[in-house]
């Protein structure tokens, strides 16, 4: 039995034998919820003389993270309004009897700055970083489109089961089975903070990437039950709970008079009191969210699509939906919501076909274009649209027709897109330019099933934002493949399109491009002198083999083939002397003799 895994809870009341089990059954509902106590694990002293609790209990857990986080949570707990919770590592006994009676200043330690969490983002080359996790391994790597291959910077078995980058890529999130983790620094990408929940599924960073929200959902054992959902609201730097929401009834979803299921972030459904929600998002610009309810009273109460500013949570638009159901759309159009224009105008958009079924639909960052997937063929049709000015209608731009696609994939920069035809598709892939409505390339990666952009929009993946595949990863088991985020630029919009108009101007990276791609264009003559090489060595060993084989055709009277099997067998008669013997024979008149 491990000391440091036991915790004493003081605060519980004193009770007589035969309400003993009453408040052990209390006591292990509220720890049992946060780990899994030993068998004979929670003990309540009793006082001999009046057969009371003496007003304590320990109680002990499998690991002694489960027993940090019971003290994490409940110290100060209310059971009720007289009886409070003060919970102690049973380790701490140890540490309080060994506190000194006089006061003693406690040691002074000097300030050691720490590590520039940033200091990726001043590359001199202006590469960009992504992780991979494959097996065990997660690796972080520079991608260096240079020199066609990446650059590694860190790799560990984090024993982890996912990773997520923060908003802005400060931090790289590792999630375990007792909580999660971050890791941030230039190369060495120490541990920086560890918050504990366990069991988590699921975490996510505010924008600014101050807190860290993780969720977990316990399943009920009665199966009419709806699933408990607890969140908890870490700081980020500090590891300290904020926020404690698991306690909450209202984080219940599922079962009657709800949306069965959940979606995460679960979190963001409880910033407005709306009764059964089935979705919503945030504005990219204003602080507006739309909101999703579905049709609830059998077609009595029509679903609807509100629009609800924040903070004050005023509703700024509402419309109603008629013939929809679960998100599923039996009728084929798309309602526009001005939001900028007074009243908030809606503009109704529909397709030629009404009966087309919507396949994807994707918004263009940093523009005012979008791109629909439409059709039921295996070979959709693309549209992409855009409004040609302010009070001006949606006008198509153009429609690719018969197109290998489910999934459209815009670069984070706009103007360049990818349609993707995942998974069933194989992995048909197009790089389209929407300002000059043509086709760059086209590519194929099998069984492909996601396409990730990096932050600036110049690779997606490991193609080039053209289409040009410039150099590939094998990976046994591979579960992740994240590009590591950039924060927004400091310059404005102004600012970046004049750039963008003088980038010969503003280019410090033509000399560096040249060098490369001196060594590039000798690696490559290189290579063409060792195939030069090999096959020169062929075409000689060809002729040696030729000639070997023309000798034995002639010693086969004319047969090509050194094919035993090819050959015909024939019955010859051949005459042949086997031996020669000379004899002398005298004649006599009518008689012979022999000498």
């Amino acid at each position: 039995m491990q000391q440091h895994e036991k915790r004493r809870i003081r605060g519980c009341d004193l009770v007589p034998r035969e309400k003993f089990e009453k408040l052990e059954g209390v006591v292990r509902k509220i720890y049992s919820q946060i780990g899994v106590i030993k068998e004979d694990g929670l003990w309540m002293p009793i006082y001999p003389e009046t057969e009371k609790t003496l007003g304590y209990c320990f109680i002990e857990y499998n690991t002694p993270q489960e027993a940090e986080l019971a003290k994490e949570k409940t110290h100060g707990y209310k059971l009720d309004r007289a009886h409070i919770f003060a919970v102690s590592m049973f380790d701490d006994f140890d540490r309080f009897m060994k506190v000194p009676n006089e006061w003693a200043p406690p040691e002074t330690k000097p300030y050691t700055p720490g590590e520039n969490l940033q200091d990726w983002l001043t590359d001199a080359k202006a590469r960009d970083q992504f992780v991979i996790r494959a097996g065990s391994d997660t690796e972080v790597l520079w991608n260096d489109a240079r020199h066609l291959k990446p650059d590694p910077v860190y790799k560990r078995a984090f024993g982890q089961s996912f990773v997520q980058w923060s908003p802005l890529g400060t931090y790289l999130a590792t999630v375990h089975r007792q909580g999660a983790a971050v890791w941030g620094g230039a190369a060495s990408f120490n541990k920086l903070m560890r918050y504990s929940h366990p069991q988590v599924k699921l975490i996510d960073f505010s924008p600014g990437e101050k807190y860290l929200v993780t969720y977990i959902s316990h399943e009920p054992s009665n199966p009419r039950d709806a699933n408990r959902v607890v969140i908890n609201i870490f700081d980020v730097r500090t590891g300290k709970v904020m926020r404690d929401l698991g306690s909450a009834d209202d984080f219940a979803v599922g079962g009657a008079g709800g949306v069965t299921g959940v979606s995460w972030s679960v979190f963001k459904y409880y910033l407005v009191k709306v009764e059964n929600i089935m979705d919503f998002c945030w504005s990219s610009t204003d602080p507006i969210i739309a909101l999703v309810v579905p049709d609830m009273g059998g077609g009595n109460q029509p679903a609807r699509v509100s629009l609800i500013q924040i903070p004050s949570k005023e509703e700024l638009r509402q419309k109603n939906l008629f013939s929809v159901g679960d998100c599923k759309i039996t009728y084929t159009g798309f309602e526009l919501f001005r939001i900028k224009e007074r009243d908030i105008p809606i503009e109704v958009l529909e397709l030629e076909n009404k009966n087309d079924k919507i396949i994807a639909f994707a918004w263009e960052p940093k523009g005012h274009r979008f791109a629909v997937i439409h059709g039921d063929n295996p070979k959709p049709n693309v549209i992409y649209s855009m409004r040609t000015g302010q009070n001006s209608q949606v006008s198509k731009l153009t429609t690719l027709k018969g197109k290998q696609a489910n999934a459209l994939f815009w670069s984070p920069a706009g103007r360049y897109i990818v349609l993707a035809g995942l998974k069933g598709f194989n992995g048909q892939l197009e790089f389209y330019n929407v300002d000059e409505l043509k086709t760059m390339a086209t590519a194929e990666h099998f069984m492909a099933t996601d396409i990730e952009w990096d932050p600036t929009g110049r690779m997606v993946s490991v193609w080039s934002f053209n289409g040009k595949h410039l150099y590939r990863i094998l990976k046994d088991h591979l579960f992740q493949f994240l590009w590591r985020p950039r924060p927004p630029s400091f310059l404005t919009p102004e600012k970046e399109e004049e750039i963008a108009k003088n980038l010969k101007k503003y280019s410090i990276y033509e000399a560096e491009d040249q060098d490369v791609s001196l060594p590039l264009s000798e690696q490559e003559r290189e290579k063409c002198r060792m195939l030069k090489e090999d096959w020169d060595k062929w075409v000689n060993e060809w002729k040696q083999i030729h000639e070997e084989s023309l000798q034995r055709q002639k010693l086969r009277d004319g047969e090509a083939s050194d094919e035993e099997e090819e050959y015909e067998a024939k019955d010859m008669e051949v005459e042949e002397v086997m031996d020669v013997t000379e004899e002398v024979l005298h004649l006599e008149y009518g008689h012979w003799s022999r000498v």
